[in-house]
Formats: structure tokens, sequence, C-alpha cells
């Protein structure tokens, strides 16, 4: 029954966050932001989302993740009302710093969580990502319809309910007591052994490019659909078929994707997330952009189990939170660049300009990825062997 319980709180916390992709950038744009601006909004609170990335997951270790998995809700809750009552791009700002917290806190904690349920920790993975999407799917879509029906302050206020929710189905969460090993004075000391280790490198690589497609939801696939004459319904829809493509590629691959030199899989799924991404606004109809945005959903789906089972294959139980934080800095990463660098664009040469260039940005990262899997998988003697 807890582990149930483990997947609803997933479903609550992310239908929540759903709803911020779509309600957060259409709000910014109702109050007069420039695209640069908005570009700002979403990568500057990836300052305060690394270190507390990494304390999230070194305490994760320490005091469990259930603790840390409570907290965020309660910070998703926070951020809700803070946009309620947002005005100006610097009150949005706060609220934006206070949706990185819970999603710094959130990520390391809840993937740490799904490693140690009973069962295949690939199945278990992929059903975590699974819930993640299908809580992103109906946020998003919910949202569409809220705004059009009840406005902002509506809206962010059922955000803030979500993660009430989500903090409720945490507490009947069972939660694993605090792992046995050396007692670190310093709380980051586990970071230091696991940055010198290729595998954690090549993975935190492979996260930054799962992520690209999720930063784009949060910030300028709104933006590109508004521009295109989409409203809010459709938009929502639109948006919600890049998290079912993850649920589609989640819950299949889960079986098959294996982690070592010889399996293609990141390979694959970056180019598949590069072209999608590029593709994405090549032509103003519903059903290309749906197709897209599928296809980009299932390559980052794919790709960001693939970087999970490898970063839990290569860290010891009693750091897999720290491993983790890790891989979610690759994250942090792209939350950071891909906003900057298409507000940029935007500005200069115009939103479908700017896809093209992330497409291309993703299209070098899967080469890179290419080139680097042996490389990495080389600095351990007897790793093992993907299919």
């Amino acid at each position: 029954m807890s582990q149930q319980f483990f997947f609803l709180a997933s479903l609550a916390w992310n239908f929540g966050l759903g709803m911020s992709w779509l309600a957060i950038p259409l709000y910014a744009h109702s109050q007069g932001l420039s695209n640069a601006e908005i570009g700002a909004l979403f990568a500057a609170p990836v300052f305060a989302q690394v270190p507390l990335n990494l304390a999230g997951g070194a305490y994760t270790d320490r005091i469990g993740g259930r603790r840390i998995m409570l907290g965020s809700c309660w910070a998703s809750v926070a951020a809700g009302g803070c946009f309620m009552v947002a005005e100006g791009f610097w009150m949005l700002m706060l609220g934006q710093v206070v949706l990185v917290v819970s999603r710094a806190a959130f990520w390391p904690a809840t993937w740490a969580m799904a490693t140690e349920l009973p069962g295949a920790r690939s199945v278990q993975l992929g059903k975590l990502n699974a819930v993640t999407n299908l809580g992103q799917i109906a946020g998003t879509g919910f949202c569409g319809f809220l705004l059009a029906a009840a406005g902002f302050q509506a809206t962010f206020g059922v955000l803030a309910l979500a993660g009430m929710v989500a903090f409720a189905a945490g507490l009947v969460t069972e939660g694993r007591a605090a792992r046995a090993g050396p007692v670190r004075t310093n709380l980051l000391g586990a970071y230091l052994p696991l940055l010198k280790d290729r595998i954690i490198g090549y993975a935190v690589l492979c996260a930054y490019l799962s992520a690209l497609p999720f930063s784009l939801s949060i910030s300028f696939y709104p933006l590109l659909l508004a521009q295109y004459g989409y409203g809010e319904e459709s938009s929502g829809i639109l948006v919600a078929l890049r998290a079912v493509g993850s649920i589609a590629a989640s819950l299949l691959a889960a079986r098959f994707v294996r982690s070592g030199p010889q399996t293609a899989w990141p390979v694959y799924c970056g180019v598949a997330v590069a072209i999608a991404v590029a593709f994405v606004p090549s032509v103003n109809h519903a059903v290309p952009i749906g197709f897209w945005m599928f296809v980009v959903g299932a390559g980052s789906a794919a790709m960001t189990l693939y970087f999970q089972i490898t970063i839990s294959e290569a860290s010891r139980v009693e750091q897999r939170g720290s491993a983790l934080a890790l891989g979610g800095m690759g994250w942090a990463v792209s939350h950071f660049t891909t906003p900057l660098i298409m507000g940029f664009l935007a500005d200069r040469y115009g939103l479908v300009t700017g896809f093209y260039v992330i497409g291309g940005l993703a299209l070098a990262c899967a080469l890179a990825i290419a080139r680097m899997r042996h490389w990495a998988f080389g600095s351990r003697s007897g790793a093992k062997q993907g299919v």
C-alpha cells in the first residue's frame, strides 16, 4: 500500500508542476514581459537550484528521501501562493525561486526512493517516470481549461492545493531509515569521489539532454503556440502531448533500457530529441506539432530512464541520493541555459529560429554522448555491458 501512496504523491506534485508550465509563461507574457525577461525568469532561479539540488541529494542520504519529499510539497504550496499575488518581474521571480526549491528537493528524493522499492530497479523507475508524466499531462491539460474559465489566480490556487494533496499522500508513504555508513562532518563531502567518476560525468551530460524538452515546456513552448494563434485549451493539450510520449516511453522502455558502453540507447534518443525540437515549429498545424511533441517526450523519457539507471548502477546505496542529485545538475544546467538562449534568440531572430538553434545544440550533445560512451565506461574494469 505504501508504494501506491508514493506514486500518488508524485502524481499530485507533478499535477501542480504541469499546471505551472502553461500558467507561468502566459502570466508573465500577459504582464508585458519581453522574451528575454521571460527567459531570465526561468533561468535565473537555477542559481539557487544548483546548491539546493546538491544539498537535497546529500540530505536524502543522511535523513531519508521521504522527509525531503514532504518538504518539497510544502514549497510547492508556497509557490502557488506567491504566484496568486505576484505582480511584475520581481514578484514573479520570487515565485519561481520557491518553485525551484521544490523541484531541487523533490527529484533526488523521489528518484532515490524509487531505487529502493521492491522489484527490478528499471521497472520501478519506469513506473515513477510514467506517473510523473501522467501528472504533468493532467496538470497541463486541466490548466488550459481552468485558465480560460477562471483566470490566473484560481489556477495558481489549484497549484497550491495539488502540493497539499501530495503532502498528505507522502505522509502515508513509508520511508527508509537513514542509511548506515560513515558520518561526514561536511554534508557535501560525498560529491568529491563521485565527481572523479567518469560515468557520473557522462550521465550528467545525458541528463542535460533529457531535460532540454522539459526546459522548453516550462518556458517557450507555450509562447510558440500562443504566437501561432492557439488558445489556452489547445496549448494545454499540445504541450501535454510531450508528457504522453514520455509515459509511453517510460513504460515500454523500462524493460529494455540497459546501461554500459555497448548500448546505443542514449544516442538514438538524443538524435530523436534533436530532430523533434527543431521540427516542432516547422509547420503551424496541430497534427505535426502534436506528433513532434509526442516524439520529443518519448525520446527525453527514454534518455531520462537511461541516465537514472546508469547512475544507480554506478553508485553505492549509501551515496545514491547524492549521485542522483548530480544527475539533477544536468537538469539544472538545462533549465539555466535553454531559456536564456531561447530568450536572446527569440528577441533577436524570432522564436522559430531559436527552436532550430536549440535543436542543433541537442544534436551536438547526442554526438558528444556517442563519442563519450566507451571513454566513460572504460574507467571501470569489468563494467556491465549493455545490449
